[in-house]
């Protein structure tokens, strides 16, 4: 993993802007979880964002479907896109099955988001690449790490996370996020298996227990540009550029926060 990520993760919230990131998040957080509608009607709340986050998750992997065609389809087997917006909406629904097993065991969990994407198992279904297998990944161009590298860093960062420590919920996931990203190691949907996995630490962390504050969301509404330019300064190591990767982070969950919010206005208004 890189330089920023070797250091224990608590000492990233002293980055620029991170620990403001950080509170505002909290914030935001707090509010809609203290929103009338979520003492009667959090299931349907919960239900809500996870269709919103696949639908999001999905636009940046290049399917950027509208929100209405997410929730019509039933059949997500035809082309590329129909194949992506499935494999987002497996994973959103995969994710809380697997909080118990991610602080034992991340890797395994990863092996399983992978399958769960692929949908129909195939040779390198489930494992990280091996020398020379392709990676189909449209919106991350940069270079790829070897099969070596990659397996080192892995298991670094699996060794982070199965120790724990203080670190901020957003801060763990921001970098969880990005170090899959920047790994790329599946053949397929690391995208979309970043993403969730960013949304399993803030489920897991208790930051978001009822999974209803989708990041996702954020993310696609900030552009993928803005994503692609966020993710270079992970990429950089630099402390500007990992606090601004993490600032991003929090932004996008603010915006699904507000975007679970609004499900909540509706709600009460009786209009949804």
């Amino acid at each position: 993993m890189s330089t920023h990520a070797s250091d224990p993760l608590a000492a990233l919230g002293s980055l620029p802007g991170v620990a403001d990131s950080v509170d505002s998040v909290r914030k935001a957080v707090d509010r809609v979880y203290g929103h009338r509608v979520m003492r009667r009607r959090s299931n349907e709340i919960t239900g809500e964002a996870a269709l919103r986050g696949a639908r999001g998750s999905a636009a940046l992997s290049g399917a950027d479907w509208a929100l209405e065609e997410v929730r019509r389809r039933t059949d997500f087997s035809g082309d590329d896109e129909a194949r992506t917006v499935g494999a987002a909406l497996r994973l959103g629904a995969e994710c809380g099955q697997l909080l118990s097993i991610w602080r034992q065991s991340p890797l395994r969990v990863l092996a399983r988001l992978h399958l769960v994407a692929e949908g129909d198992p195939r040779d390198t279904t489930g494992r990280p690449r091996q020398a020379g297998e392709p990676v189909v990944e449209p919106l991350i161009e940069a270079p790829l790490p070897d099969p070596a590298e990659v397996s080192g860093r892995l298991d670094g960062l699996a060794d982070l996370i199965i120790a724990g420590g203080n670190a901020p919920a957003l801060v763990t996931a921001a970098v969880v996020h990005g170090e899959l990203l920047a790994l790329r190691p599946f053949a397929s949907h690391n995208g979309l298996i970043a993403r969730a996995a960013e949304r399993i630490v803030l489920v897991g962390s208790g930051l978001d227990p009822k999974a209803i504050c989708p990041a996702e969301v954020g993310h696609a509404e900030q552009g993928r540009a803005a994503y692609v330019a966020a993710f270079e300064g992970y990429l950089s190591g630099t402390p500007e550029g990992v606090g601004a990767w993490i600032a991003h982070c929090g932004r996008s969950v603010e915006l699904g926060v507000r975007e679970s919010t609004a499900v909540c206005e509706a709600l009460q208004r009786g209009a949804a």
